[in-house]
């Protein structure tokens, strides 16, 4: 990976003409991508379009065959997988869990506490529900205070209320720390309307920019259909509050909030 000299300070990562084969199998075709700070940049496109992939080169897990790869230098990345499977019969706590992770008790129970899952730290991890699992990830991630956060399906085996709270938490957390996050989700209905730019990837780069162009692209529309970009009209409104991960409702603050309030 080379560092980014000289240039735009709020760049985190960038890459360029990025190509990548698996055997005869071709993931990744000549790929631009760059993420800045206080910016959401979501990957979205078919599966086996090459998304994780990106990832996983971009966090230098899988070398590229060619192409760029530039990091700020000093940055601190933060990832949380797809899915992360746990043994049944290991004793272990989600405090433990997240020590794995680096960070002291303290770290760890402010992570939770800002991903709204504070109350399960001495929990089983064996335990906790899908969408407390998510935020667990999710807190592992956060403890190193990264620079760029890098999220694969944040919201995999979550509800459908459970993935909007999901992409506002991840809002709010963009906004109160100013740091980058890339991710991949096919859940494209919230991406679009909880993004600041989308790259559509089916191998190459379809189409990228913000959702409401990407949204009438005729590659964009040719990979998801002329409904998907209905859908994404009708669809676009704010949210004023959210749920934690016990489903409590709280304002976009993070406060909780009482009543019959939706």
């Amino acid at each position: 990976m080379t560092p980014i000299l000289g240039r735009d300070a709020s760049v985190l990562a960038e890459v360029a003409g990025l190509s990548l084969r698996l055997g005869p199998r071709e993931i990744l075709d000549r790929v631009d991508l760059t993420v800045r700070a206080g910016e959401i940049v979501s990957l979205i496109g078919p599966n086996g379009g090459g998304k994780t992939s990106l990832l996983r080169v971009l966090l230098g897990l899988v070398k590229a065959d060619s192409g760029r790869i530039s990091l700020r230098p000093g940055i601190r990345l933060g990832y949380m997988p797809q899915r992360l499977y746990i043994d049944e019969v290991l004793p272990l706590t989600v405090a433990r869990f997240l020590e794995l992770g680096n960070g002291n008790r303290g770290d760890r129970a402010t992570a939770l506490a800002e991903v709204g899952a504070d109350e399960i730290l001495d929990s089983p991890i064996q335990a906790v529900s899908g969408g407390e699992m998510q935020r667990v990830l999710l807190a592992r991630a956060l403890i190193r205070s990264p620079d760029l956060l890098v999220l694969d399906e944040p919201a995999q085996g979550v509800d459908v209320g459970g993935q909007s709270d999901m992409f506002a938490l991840l809002s709010r957390i963009r906004d109160r720390r100013g740091c980058g996050i890339l991710l991949v989700s096919h859940d494209l209905h919230l991406v679009m309307t909880a993004t600041d730019k989308v790259v559509c990837l089916n191998r190459h780069v379809c189409c990228t920019g913000q959702p409401e162009s990407v949204s009438q692209h005729p590659e964009y529309i040719a990979l998801f259909g002329a409904a998907a970009s209905r859908r994404f009209a009708i669809y676009s409104h704010n949210h004023d509050h959210g749920h934690d991960a016990k489903g409590a409702v709280v304002s976009t603050d993070g406060h909780s909030r009482t009543g019959n309030d939706g």
